[in-house]
């Protein structure tokens, strides 16, 4: 680590550290990254939300009678949540770190109310997110995986309904899907699972703040309606909602609601049978800082109201018009209309690589997600929007139309074929096979340490090809490299 001076410029010293370092980071506010973060452009808001942060940030949600605090914020953001997502008086709810665990504990739940259950499982559609194959992994739930409809992208409801078995027990739809952002037909899944008594969980992470507020305010993006997507959904047993995402929150806050306590009870994990304290947990953590509760509760009492109907109407603004520029750009295509703020665009037949789109919008100071192919789906690019959209939709798809001819004039990315035999030669499973393949593809700097490229269209292109495991095995030992004491992602 750096030694710092121990004196009262220490402090200042150290911030400058830090700004120095999050120079090289993707920008957080003005709407240039478009995925992972979520920018109100309200002012004043930031500032809020991190004086009620370090207000908290010392509270420990994991013994609510000692942060009465905690639980009270908490129960606030559930009702407010619930209201907007159809809930009635029955819905309760908690706060999680993120959508990832909100799902983890919707899977968890549904497994540990069914302990008759030997084998648990699961159906999902092949666009359902990651982490329900995260969530098997952990909780030894078998997943049947059912492929999308290839026309709309949206879940297959006979081959969802035929895939329920006597084992099953989780459906699991999507509001909207991350990939593809299209919302699947929720009523006639949770009928399904309904009529079989099976739990339905809907993943509205991403999408259900916005949705429900596009809904509340009578908002109609495109003049269309908002489907019914819900827990005022018949069957419909649980819901997931990210705070930290269109609610604005700072990062660590999402919902995981349920219809009922009962429904809810499997999801806690309580133990008492150790010399220790009571071990209460409503989450998979145990301490849990109050700093993400008291942020998501501040922002949300702050905007209220007015303030997300506005947010709601310039982001259904946003998304409109940069759907409908982005239509005018030959080589790209929409791959599935938008049900909510996020669009996937694909090349059309002879149309750029997408991955050197990503990289030529890098180039313009924007990031866009790159998306492999998957199941009979092309490659693609992810964009989310957000409020800070609105007013430069014409810059980000001039953007965007610039980089496509850019990209059109540059031959597809690739490695030579003598390069790409070493990289499938080695043993990709073992550390010294991961750092020869990655040596071959010119990977390992001066210093032994990973060096990532400014331009990542080959590397991408090459791990499209792989096949999945593959694929896994390489970002698993990238992420071993990235991750270890030394490593400098800075100097490219």
């Amino acid at each position: 680590m750096t030694p710092f001076a121990a004196d009262a410029d220490a402090a200042t010293e150290i911030l400058a550290a830090i700004r120095a370092l999050q120079a090289h980071d993707l920008p957080t506010h003005g709407g240039r990254t478009l995925a992972y973060v979520y920018d109100a452009g309200v002012p004043g808001l930031d500032e809020l939300a991190a004086a009620a942060y370090a207000s908290a940030m010392h509270a420990n949600a994991l013994d609510p009678t000692a942060f009465p605090s905690l639980p009270a914020m908490e129960g606030d953001l559930v009702a407010t949540a619930a209201a907007l997502l159809g809930g009635g008086p029955e819905t309760v709810g908690t706060v999680t770190a993120g959508g990832t665990e909100s799902c983890l504990l919707a899977v968890a739940a549904a497994r540990d109310a069914r302990g008759d259950v030997e084998h648990p499982r699961m159906v999902i559609a092949s666009s359902a997110h990651a982490a329900f194959h995260k969530a098997a992994h952990y909780f030894g739930v078998e997943i049947d995986m059912v492929d999308v409809d290839p026309a709309t992208l949206r879940a297959d409801v006979g081959a969802m309904a035929a895939a329920i078995g006597p084992d099953t027990v989780l459906v699991v739809a999507s509001a909207p899907s991350y990939a593809h952002g299209v919302i699947d037909p929720i009523p006639e899944i949770a009928a399904a699972a309904a009529a079989r008594g099976v739990r339905c969980h809907v993943d509205a992470c991403i999408g259900g703040w916005i949705l429900g507020s596009w809904r509340r305010f009578g908002i109609r993006p495109g003049d269309r309606e908002v489907p019914p997507f819900d827990l005022s959904v018949p069957g419909v047993t649980s819901l997931s909602v990210d705070l930290h995402k269109y609610a604005y929150t700072p990062k660590g806050a999402s919902v995981l609601l349920h219809a009922s306590a009962e429904l809810r009870a499997a999801q806690y994990f309580v133990h008492t049978n150790w010399p220790g304290y009571a071990m209460l947990n409503t989450t998979l953590q145990s301490t849990r800082s109050g700093g993400p509760i008291a942020a998501a509760w501040a922002v949300v009492n702050r905007l209220g109201d007015k303030g997300y109907r506005a947010i709601a109407e310039r982001t259904a603004d946003a998304v409109t018009r940069i759907r409908a520029r982005i239509a005018e750009i030959p080589g790209l295509r929409v791959l599935a209309e938008p049900d909510a703020t996020l669009i996937a665009l694909a090349a059309t037949n002879g149309g750029p690589n997408v991955f050197t789109i990503a990289d030529e919008m890098a180039a313009r100071g924007y990031y866009i997600q790159p998306q492999f192919a998957f199941r009979g789906v092309p490659a693609t690019l992810h964009i989310t929007v957000t409020a800070a959209n609105a007013d430069h939709e014409a810059e980000l798809v001039d953007a965007l139309s610039e980089s496509v001819r850019a990209a059109a004039q540059q031959p597809e990315p690739g490695f030579p074929p003598e390069v790409i035999e070493a990289v499938m030669a080695a043993d990709l499973s073992t550390p010294t096979g991961l750092a020869a393949a990655a040596g071959s593809l010119g990977l390992i700097g001066d210093s032994g340490a990973l060096r990532l490229p400014q331009r990542m269209a080959p590397i991408n292109a090459l791990l499209d090809a792989m096949p999945a495991s593959a694929r896994e095995q390489v970002l698993r030992g990238v992420l071993s490299m990235l991750t270890r004491p030394g490593t400098d992602l800075l100097v490219r």
